[in-house]
Order: structure tokens, then sequence, then C-alpha cells
């Protein structure tokens, strides 16, 4: 099975990110993952976990179950050499989630500095589904013009704006009520949160 690839950046939000590559693991799909420096940082102040390594699979015990690490492949934002790096790579698409600010202008301006904006390059010039979850408020012009600029490219744009119809009641819903909504995106199914049906 050709991998996703998932990047977590230093936007605040990291709970998406780390929530979304529970469920991926779970629902049995292989990925590579990539946590940037920054995303360390707010994962160790939002969710109270410091991580010694981004890329030894030990480092995350708290967050996955053995079984489903497995499922992933941790690469270092540094490592250019990364299989994804290469366009011949196969991959059934990309997710960044959340998205920063500064890897949305990177993205935006072709301009790869580190292996998430590359593997991010590789997927728009092969043409795979790459979806954004920016997590940001209030957006600048500039960055509204950066989304725009994507979208018109055929980019998902899923801010990370969880809706409150489902009847969610704690922050886990919300959470989860984004990443199913990030996973009809990619058109896997699932039931983590409850569809509106309409009123009787």
């Amino acid at each position: 099975m050709k991998p996703y690839v998932v990047g977590i950046t230093g936007a605040s939000g990291a709970i998406y990110g780390i929530r979304f590559v529970q469920v991926l693991a779970e629902l049995g799909y292989d990925m590579a993952l990539i946590i940037s420096e920054a995303a360390r940082l707010v994962i160790q102040e939002e969710l109270q976990v410091s991580l010694r390594s981004l890329t030894d699979k030990e480092a995350f015990e708290p967050f996955f179950e053995s079984k489903h690490l497995d499922h992933i492949s941790f690469y270092s934002n540094r490592d250019l050499t990364a299989p994804v790096a290469s366009g011949s790579y196969p991959t059934q698409g990309m997710v960044i989630i959340p998205c920063s600010a500064g890897t949305l202008g990177h993205i935006a301006s072709g301009a790869s500095t580190n292996l998430i904006h590359r593997a991010t390059e590789c997927t728009l010039k092969e043409g795979r589904r790459l979806i954004v979850v920016p997590r940001e408020t209030p957006f600048s012009v500039i960055q509204l013009e950066n989304l725009l600029k994507l979208a018109r490219i055929g980019v998902r744009v899923l801010p990370a704006s969880p809706g409150f119809y489902s009847g969610s009641q704690t922050i886990q819903d919300l959470v989860d009520f984004l990443i199913g909504k990030v996973l009809d995106s990619l058109e896997i199914p699932h039931a983590i949160y409850p569809r509106w049906v309409g009123k009787s």
C-alpha cells in the first residue's frame, strides 16, 4: 500500500496532527511522518509531552500504541535524502496538519528549505492530492492570497474550524470532527463523528 505523507508544523493545534496520525494508523494506513522542530515545541507546550527525538519510534509511545507504530515511518525534516523527497517515490498524497503560516508561504512560493516543503513540492508536481489544514486567526491578506493561490491549483484548504452541529460535548469531539473532514477529503471511510442526516 502506498503511504500517505503527513507533515506536522509549528502552528498551534498540534493535537490535530497527532490525532490524525492516530486515526490513520488505527484504520490500517501506512504513512511517512515528518514533524518540524517548531512543531516539537508546540507539542511540548500544548500536549505536555517532551519528545526526545522526532524520528525514534519509542519517543512516540505516549501517543501511539506499539501495533500502530508499525504503520508509521518517521523522517527528519532536515533529511532531504528521504524517499518522500523524490517524486518517483509513490505516495497516496499528503496532509499538512496543522499547517503554519510560514509553511504555507513556502509552499505557495515554491521555496523548499526542508523535507516538508520538498515533499509538498513533489506531491504537487506529481499531481497527487494535497490537503493543508491552516490553524491561524485572523488571516492576513498575504496568507489569504497564499491560500487562494493553492486552492486554484487544486490543493484542498481545510481550515481548523470544527463544526458544532454533530453534538460535540468535549474538545476531543471537536478534534475528531475536523479529523473526520480530512478523512472525507481523502475519501477514507470512517465513523469518527456522527454525520448530519437532517431533522426528522
